[in-house]
This record gives structure tokens, sequence and C-alpha cells, in this order.
């Protein structure tokens, strides 16, 4: 039996106290991980706050989460421990669905969410399903890869998924804790990136970031010139925006490719249609395409921007991602010392 730290809140909104709880034996095919850092992600103040009428209380958080191997199930063979490893958004998934067996485990209908009833990674240890716990490759800093297998894979998959190719011309809606992400991936990637921001002032940023040209989208008719022009557009932000307009950007059969949870999506369809364009989103990648992405990462340096805090300051971390301030992504450093 492990005895299992972690900072948990008790009700919807409420702030992060010590929580302790019994995890029982590990099951053969699951691996236990001794958290060294977790990544604090928008998705998990949605699961705080019960917004998605998905949480169960007490509510751990935690699913961007670096450490290292402790324990395996009798039947794992993929991982070792004292390995550095990473798990994300997933935990488990079915393993004989026609999704999993082509590969698309993300897809999978009753793949299990690390903190979706069940206890995540704001603690000293966290368990998953061996098939979902990954190596972190030589190269990645375990300090600042923990947003990789939330953000960086939910950015990465639309590249893998839609056949983006060096040759491509990709722009990036929002620059945040996704868009900056994007930025960097689709730079190495070959891509000629344009990042499009309301704030005029991130355009030195951008440009660093990857960025070959910038857009100030409430310039007056700023989308307008660029019609035609896009294979995809990669949506990072949560706010509705003029699609139509965005639609006219793409090339013909060009993409306009949802990651960001915008609240709805109106369009008309005959621009649609004319050019055999679509409108798509994806969740998260499987764990091949995480791999992948992993391994993309190591070769091109590529890591998200944090800010640190220790895990027993959870609730001010809580507090600087609510404000909005955040740059781009928060990770915790487990100093509950398992």
């Amino acid at each position: 039996m492990t005895m299992i730290r972690s900072y948990a809140a008790l009700q919807a909104g409420a702030p992060l106290q010590p929580f302790e709880y019994e995890a029982g034996e590990l099951p053969r095919d699951h691996v236990e991980i001794d958290v060294k850092y977790c990544g604090l992600c928008h998705s998990d103040l949605s699961m705080l706050d019960n917004d998605w009428g998905l949480s169960q209380y007490p509510f751990v958080a935690g699913h961007e989460i670096i450490g290292t191997v402790a324990a395996v199930g009798a039947g794992v063979q993929t991982v070792r421990p004292g390995q550095t490893v990473g798990l994300g958004w997933y935990s488990q998934s079915c393993m004989h669905c026609d999704q999993c067996m082509s590969g698309d485990h993300n897809l999978c209908p009753t793949a299990e969410g690390t903190i979706v009833g069940r206890h995540g990674g704001f603690a000293d240890k966290v368990r998953a399903h061996a098939s979902w716990v990954l190596p972190l490759p030589d190269g990645l800093d375990p300090a600042t890869s923990g947003p990789l297998f939330c953000g960086g894979i939910t950015v990465f998959n639309p590249i893998i998924r839609n056949g983006i190719a060096a040759t491509d011309r990709v722009g990036v809606i929002g620059i945040g804790g996704l868009g900056h992400m994007a930025l960097r991936f689709l730079h190495a990637w070959g891509c000629e990136v344009t990042a499009f921001s309301t704030s005029p002032d991130k355009e030195t940023e951008a440009r660093e970031l990857g960025a070959n040209h910038f857009i100030a989208t409430r310039e007056p008719e700023a989308l307008a010139r660029l019609a035609g022009t896009f294979d995809m557009i990669l949506v990072t932000v949560n706010v509705g925006l003029d699609w139509d307009a965005y639609i006219a950007a793409l090339r013909p059969r060009g993409r306009l490719h949802f990651v960001g949870a915008a609240p709805s999506v109106s369009a008309a369809v005959f621009p649609l249609l004319g050019g055999e364009r679509s409108i798509g989103g994806s969740p998260l990648g499987s764990p091949a395409t995480t791999a992948k992405m992993l391994a993309f990462a190591a070769r091109h340096n590529i890591a998200p921007i944090t800010e640190g805090y220790p895990m027993s300051k959870v609730n001010d971390a809580l507090d600087r991602l609510r404000s909005g301030k955040a740059r781009y992504r928060i990770v915790l450093t487990n100093d509950l010392g398992g």
C-alpha cells in the first residue's frame, strides 16, 4: 500500500489544502511516478471550478507531470525504476477499441483523464497505465518539460494530423500558453509562420519565438490583405472571432484548426465548398505522436517559457494563472518530500 501526499480542493473553487490518500496495490500494467515537477494548466482551473461538470471532490489537479519511476507493475516492460518520465492529460485507454488498435489512443471513447475521476500530479506520487508514461529524452530539461505533455502535444498534433509540410504557410492565432509553443514548433518544422494577435506589443517576442510575420488583428483590413494565403490557421485562443475572415485567408484545401476551446464556430458554408476548405479540431495526441513531439523538441531545443513555484505555494500559482499574467506556463516543483 502507498500513502500519497497531495494538495486537494474539497469543493468547487476552494483553495487547495494538504490531503493524503491511500493508493492501494499497484496494478500489473501501471507505473508509479515520484513527481518532481508538475505544470499548471487552464484545464486544471476548469476542473477545479467544475466548469465542465466532470470534477469529483476531493480534487487533486495536475496533468503535466515529470518525475522518476518509483515502481512498475509486474507486466510493465516499457519503463524501469529510476527513469525520468512524463505523463500528460491521459492516464489510460482501453487498448482494444478501433481507435486504440489504430494507434489513436487519444480518441479512445473510454480514455481516462489523469485528473478526471482520479487524483493527479499536485502530489508526491501519481500512477498511470504504462502506455501513457513516456521516457523524457536526453536534452530536455525536466524542470520545464511538463507543459510539453499537454500544451506542447496539443499544438504539435495538428502538424502531424494535417500533414503540414515544411513549405506550408501557417498562421497561429494567439501568443500565449499554447501559441508560443506553436510558433516554436512550426518555425523548427520549416514553415513560413504568421502570428495573429490583438496585442501589437507582442510583435517582437512573436518574431523571437519563430514568426516570420506578425499581424495586429485590430488593424482595419489586416485580414483582407491575406486572402488565399494559408495552408493552415491554428486557433489557440478560447474566444469567438470573425471566423469567415480567417476562412477567407485560407488557400484552397486550407484548414482552420482549433485547439483552443472557442465557445462556438459560425461560418458561411459556400467558401468552404468553393475552395474545399475545412474546419476541424483535435485533442492531445497519442502516445506515439507525443513521443515524436518529444524527440523533435529535443532535437531542436524547443522548450516552453515557464515560471516556477514550489508546490507548497500552489494557491499563489493558481492566483497567478487566473490573473492572466503568467508567462506563459507555470511549473510547480515538488517540495512535499516524495
